[in-house]
């Protein structure tokens, strides 16, 4: 027999494998989250309360001075805190808010998360495993997941998730609650529809971190779109922010940058050099 056609059988193989695995799945198990979901309320972090420092944080003193520096900072039409401005994706826990819409793709052993925002990808790890001795640090950070069947009727209905492993900075939300910057983080999620309406999702968020005095619980909600409308968001394309020596500029239509705060000074370009050849 030919080495081709060797390989032409274990292809065949490999495909009855994958469509063995997939008739195995039995999605009626498993809650239906498909559609486009979209966030319900604003893109504060915790949706119960105001924005701000109405968000009543439970940061340390270190950190909490640091926030201040970030909402003065902001105050005067800056924008350097902010991590996304430069096209750093937003990350564990701020890309659950979220800004664009999201899909969750279900898999027996892998749940995935895909937000339009920033085109990141969580992937919820449901095959039985442990976390790794060692983890790549990423902004998204490494999840594993358990489902669980809470009334007893043979059907998964929650998803706890358990999130570390991370790289920076990252902050809670667009004003700049900041996380510790040793980014030793973990969050612990349960996601499940509402029993009320099977169109709306709670993500019930607990982060534990070294710039808080205590865990912090807060519930996000998702809304199912009855009418999908996808759409790409590329930071490169649609970023108009130029921070110049911490200084935040706006880039005009016409190509000239304009200042973001009363009186502020023009930007100094005199370090800008030509190379020539």
């Amino acid at each position: 027999m030919s080495y081709r056609s060797l390989g032409a059988i274990a292809v065949i193989a490999g495909l009855i494998g994958a469509l063995g695995s997939a008739q195995a799945h039995d999605e009626s198990k498993y809650p239906n989250w498909k559609g486009q979901w979209t966030r319900l309320g604003g893109v504060q972090w915790d949706m119960s309360k105001p924005g701000g420092r109405g968000q009543q944080a439970p940061l340390t003193a270190e950190y909490q001075k640091l926030y201040e520096v970030s909402l003065a900072e902001q105050d005067r039409g800056g924008q350097d805190y902010k991590p996304q401005v430069k096209c750093l994706p937003a990350g564990m826990p701020q890309m659950m808010i979220p800004y664009e819409p999201l899909e969750f793709i279900v898999t027996p052993d892998v749940t995935y998360i895909w937000t339009v925002y920033m085109h990141e990808f969580r992937r919820i790890f449901t095959d039985g495993r442990k976390f790794p001795e060692k983890i790549k640090p990423a902004f998204k950070g490494y999840s594993v997941g358990t489902w669980l069947d809470t009334t007893g009727n043979g059907k998964f209905d929650t998803l706890e998730v358990e999130t570390r492993g991370f790289k920076g900075p990252r902050t809670y939300e667009p004003t700049g609650i900041p996380l510790h910057e040793d980014n030793q983080s973990v969050f612990k999620e349960r996601f499940r529809l509402d029993s009320a309406n099977p169109d709306v999702m709670e993500d019930e968020i607990t982060t534990i971190d070294n710039a808080l005095t205590r865990p912090w619980k807060v519930t996000r909600k998702f809304k199912r779109e009855a009418k999908a409308a996808w759409a790409e968001y590329f930071c490169n394309e649609a970023n108009n922010i130029v921070i110049l020596n911490k200084e935040t500029y706006f880039l005009r239509e016409d190509g000239y940058l304009t200042p973001s705060g009363k009186d502020q000074p023009a930007p100094n370009l005199t370090r800008f050099g030509v190379i020539s050849r």
